[in-house]
């Protein structure tokens, strides 16, 4: 018996109000069964997706059984106007966390998106490339998650390393372009644990931190910002980084 036979002369309507009373698993069954095309309808409309068509229609399934779970016809609202957002949401949560090659952290994830949009808006305000810093402040986050941001968008697809360097069908394949140690490397966990140091500054002590390292300004020019002498900017600097150092050494 084809799909089309099977669900000949359904009553939808009267279907979900019996299912909202009794909550049959086999009324539900025939429900999910008569709304078929209204999953596949949505998971098309993710198409070049690298997840295998099955894997997605199931998915979109999956929705529609929720759509199905939380419709309440007595709302007057039609079945499949009321399950296509549904299904759209379990599809988009799916390719958020699965469609991607290399994990990275939520935030990292959803701040990425965000970050594309603003870079976008202030090339067209700025006629030029906006900085980090100021992605950051229209953003309201740190310069880190910024660039935590934005690595994060590379990892969406990897590539092979036995594909030809620089898209060159004759080219030598990217493994035999593998370097050594890499020194930057090997000194992430370093970098995370000054970043947290850091935070836990004193805020003047911060704030210098951030003008000559972040802002890249010279001591006259921090100290004209902060109203005291290069010479106090000099000293301050210098026992900070000193302290830095050696909480950095002990950690």
């Amino acid at each position: 018996m084809t799909r089309s036979e099977a669900t000949a002369g359904f009553d939808a309507d009267s279907a979900f109000v019996e299912y909202r009373r009794t909550k049959d698993r086999a009324l539900r069954n025939q429900i999910i069964e008569h709304h078929r095309d209204v999953a596949e309808r949505v998971a098309r409309r993710f198409p070049n997706r690298s997840l295998p068509w099955d894997d997605v229609f199931q998915v979109a399934q999956l929705g529609l059984l929720k759509a199905v779970e939380r419709f309440d016809p007595e709302k007057g609202f039609k079945f499949s106007t009321f399950a296509e957002p549904t299904i759209s949401g379990e599809l988009k949560r799916h390719f958020r966390d699965h469609s991607w090659d290399v994990r990275v952290p939520r935030r990292a994830h959803d701040l990425q998106q965000a970050v594309k949009r603003i870079v976008e808006d202030l090339t067209h305000e700025l006629d030029r490339a906006p900085t980090i810093s100021e992605i950051a402040d229209r953003l309201d986050v740190t310069t880190d998650d910024v660039m935590m941001a934005m690595e994060a968008d590379s990892a969406r697809r990897a590539t092979s390393l036995s594909a030809p360097a620089g898209g060159d069908a004759d080219g030598a394949p990217l493994s035999e372009q593998l370097g050594g140690t890499d020194a930057v490397l090997e000194r992430a966990a370093d970098r995370v644990t000054l970043v947290d140091l850091v935070a836990n500054l004193p805020e003047r002590e911060r704030e210098l931190i951030r003008l000559r390292f972040e802002e890249n300004l010279s001591q006259s020019e921090i100290g004209e910002r902060l109203g005291v002498s290069q010479m106090h900017v000099s000293r301050l600097l210098r026992k900070t980084l000193t302290e830095l150092r050696g909480h950095l050494g002990e950690a």
